[in-house]
């Protein structure tokens, strides 16, 4: 009898404890850094430069206060679930069903759009290389890079990211002194209104969205107690500097409107301020490539963490939470999440990809905010290595602009909203299901 007990106690493969400081900073930066270099210019077409530089303060707000806040919940509860663990220990089952559905849209639909970016952006270096093909073969090449390690796989973030963040700064410098006011004011609406700002809202989201992820990868995390504080930080204010950098300047060294509907704004931009045959151009369109590569890479490891610790918890298939177990990583997770990927590659819509994805980030958000809000009710004792600054303010601030963004992208996209509740519709049942039979 103790044998059999013994057999059944084996101890199962578990993720690697890894990550130092500048490599969690890697990743979380990493996350997002694509948003510097594509998506963000179709929030033009709907708001003007002048709305949604409007827009992109209001969301720039939003993430500084959230982060602060989220951070608490990180490193009190450091769990590769995120937001899904913090739900769930907060409100119950139905709580981390409502959180890691969120986080599973955030998180599954990013990787796709990014790759199509990719796509593109080989598409203009070389007109031969076809866009879809390219997308899907990242997700090949970006699986296995993943299979390997995380401790491999935040050292080649850590190498892209920075590379990624130089490029960029070198931008802002290259395009600065061809920076004109007039033509960033040119153009736009008579009026500039809260309709117009709404609208630009979803694209906003897409300088910051994912940073969340890092919350991913608490559990490989070195000193986490430590470690994420100094990375969540440090890379929320240097995202908002490139943000605010990049849009602003890229506004202002041309005919704006001739980037709101491209995945490669920034070689164009380039173009405008230095002349249609500068080498430079097609230089940056290179190496913009790495910052695309850190966001495609970085999202591969957040999504495979969700959606690993959802079957770890029953909320998916059980065989999801396997662990390789000469490498430690999630594989099957990898694979899951890579075949959803292809699926929303062919739809071939980039902007609606980013709408949908941002969807859930904001339900992800304030699902988060009420956590903090119940945790710190109901478990007084529960030890915070970091708290939220400035509390209640900063987890309220975050938590109302989080609500205001969800309505902005309820209200402008009502058939992508049909489709995100109709999703969560379908998995209902077989939550349900999984509720009874687990006594939850």
């Amino acid at each position: 009898m103790m044998e059999e007990t013994n057999v059944s106690q084996t101890p199962q493969p578990t993720l690697k404890k890894a990550i130092n400081a500048i490599q969690l900073w890697s990743i979380a930066v990493g996350l997002v850094i694509s948003g510097e270099y594509f998506g963000w210019n179709y929030g033009w077409q709907t708001s003007g430069t002048i709305g949604f530089l409007i827009s992109t303060l209001l969301v720039t707000v939003m993430y500084i206060t959230f982060i602060f806040s989220y951070t608490e919940l990180t490193t009190s509860i450091p769990h590769a679930g995120g937001a899904f663990a913090y739900a769930r220990r907060a409100m119950g089952p139905w709580g981390g069903f409502i959180a890691g559905y969120a986080t599973l849209v955030d998180f599954l639909l990013a990787p796709p759009a990014i790759a199509y970016a990719l796509g593109s952006y080989t598409n203009f270096l070389n007109p031969a290389i076809p866009v879809v093909p390219t997308a899907m073969g990242m997700y090949v090449i970006f699986i296995a890079i993943n299979w390997f390690g995380i401790k491999e796989s935040a050292q080649f973030s850590l190498v892209v990211t920075i590379l990624s963040v130089l490029e960029l700064a070198v931008f802002m410098a290259v395009v600065a002194p061809y920076f004109k006011y007039e033509n960033f004011v040119a153009n736009n609406p008579e009026h500039i209104t809260a309709d117009g700002i709404f609208a630009g809202i979803p694209f906003a989201l897409w300088f910051f969205v994912a940073i969340e992820g890092v919350a991913m990868v608490a559990e490989e995390v070195k000193n986490p107690h430590k470690t994420i504080p100094i990375g969540y930080i440090t890379s929320i204010l240097t995202l908002a500097i490139l943000a605010l950098g990049v849009m602003i300047l890229s506004a202002g060294v041309g005919d704006w409107r001739r980037l709101i509907s491209l995945d490669h704004p920034i070689p164009e931009a380039l173009s405008m301020a230095l002349g249609e045959k500068n080498a430079l151009s097609k230089i940056f369109a290179s190496l913009g490539l790495f910052g695309l590569i850190a966001s495609f890479h970085c999202n591969t490891i957040s999504y495979s963490r969700q959606i690993y610790a959802l079957a770890r918890e029953g909320y998916l298939p059980e065989f999801l939470s396997a662990v390789n177990k000469k490498y430690q990583t999630p594989h099957w997770a990898l694979i899951a999440g890579g075949l959803i990927g292809f699926l929303a590659i062919f739809t071939g819509t980039t902007d609606k990809i980013i709408i949908m994805s941002g969807l859930g980030a904001v339900v992800m958000y304030a699902v988060s905010m009420v956590s903090l809000f119940v945790l710190r009710m109901r478990e007084p004792a529960l030890e915070k290595p970091f708290k939220a600054p400035l509390y209640p303010w900063f987890p309220i601030i975050a938590l109302v602009l989080s609500v205001v963004c969800m309505i902005a992208i309820i209200y402008y996209n009502p058939e992508i909203t049909l489709l995100f509740v109709g999703i969560f519709l379908l998995l209902l049942p077989i939550f349900l299901w999984q509720k009874k039979r687990k006594k939850w």
